[in-house]
């Protein structure tokens, strides 16, 4: 009785086993049948006239395409096709299709075309002109411009909001960001910030747009509802320049050039969190769609520094160009 019940327990346990492995492999198939998906790519402006692609997989530069003169911002369109290169010395704007990584199109703007951003539906790219205190606005495809919008005064960086309704420009000299309705494109509101605004981002659900003001070193935050600045500005380091946003809307990264940093600043407190040593001079900050990674660009050491997040630690460094300023990622 004894050999026969162990008999049965070795065919119960064999038939068993026999089971789960078909599971486990008609799982593994069907797998198998979906591709991984592929990692973003990461675009950085280099004096004096390129753009380096780099695969975030592997965390090397895959191509150097040739812009115009100074490329300062740069940004990819939602669909991932073309990158958009703002070059301030020749008042171009680059178009570049990210299948071929060459131009496409150079596009004639306003004077000194510093910030550029993509509407959330990719019809629309706008352009601050630094040195003629305008908004160039190219409709997509044609690539052409159909529109220029008087702004304040050395309008440096641009963010549009995820619904598509209204642009923020930050003006450096004139202490003020200006709000640009869509799809009219009249300025509707200025908002008086700290000094020497130069880069702004919008929150993913639209609510807050978070303003660098180089000149002060601290972070304005305006209430995008009634277009007013709400709470205190917020200090970070010297010298800040580039700001972005993750994903979740969590928290805000923003490079702080004199400082050699950038400082974590946890949105639901209004207070920085924590300060990450970088590369020498970072200039522009830029987060994975996954919200993992934040990119630097550190303009006198040349290279990007790669933060893994939650952590907030440097894990690799990127070399490209010579004097990066301002990074982008694609979808």
């Amino acid at each position: 009785m004894r050999s026969n019940n162990s008999n049965g327990s070795r065919v119960s346990w064999a038939r068993g086993f026999m089971a789960l492995f078909a599971i486990v492999l008609e799982m593994g198939l069907a797998l198998a049948t979906y591709p991984a998906e592929a990692a973003p790519f990461l675009y950085v402006a280099n004096a004096p006239a390129t753009v380096s692609a780099i695969d975030t997989a592997t965390n090397t530069v895959v191509a150097t395409v040739p812009v115009g003169q100074n490329p300062e911002q740069l940004a990819v369109t939602p669909d991932g096709t073309h990158v958009y290169v703002a070059n301030a010395n020749d008042n171009t704007v680059s178009v570049i299709g990210t299948a071929t990584n060459t131009v496409v199109k150079t596009i004639p703007v306003g004077n000194t075309p510093i910030g550029v951003a993509v509407t959330p539906d990719g019809t629309k790219v706008y352009v601050a002109n630094y040195g003629s205190n305008t908004v160039s606005v190219i409709h997509r495809p044609g690539n052409t411009v159909v529109k220029t919008v008087p702004v304040g005064t050395n309008p440096n960086g641009v963010a549009v909001t995820p619904d598509g309704t209204r642009v923020y420009v930050a003006n450096i000299s004139s202490n003020n960001v200006s709000v640009i309705a869509r799809p009219g494109n009249a300025v509707v509101a200025t908002v008086a910030v700290g000094v020497g605004p130069v880069g702004v981002a919008v929150t993913p659900d639209g609510t807050h747009a978070y303003v660098a003001n180089r000149g002060s070193s601290n972070i304005s935050v305006i209430d995008t509802a009634s277009n007013t600045v709400v709470g205190l500005p917020i200090p970070v380091g010297n010298g800040l320049f580039g700001v972005t946003i993750t994903p979740d809307g969590t928290h805000v990264y923003v490079a702080n050039i004199q400082s050699n940093t950038v400082s974590v600043i946890h949105t639901a407190t209004k207070t920085v969190v924590k300060t990450i040593p970088v590369g020498t001079t970072p200039i522009a900050v830029a987060v994975s769609p996954d919200g993992t990674h934040v990119y630097v660009a550190n303009n006198n050491s040349n290279n990007v520094s790669v933060i893994a997040r939650p952590g907030n630690a440097v894990v690799a460094t990127i070399p490209v160009g010579f004097f990066p300023a301002a990074v982008a990622i694609g979808p």
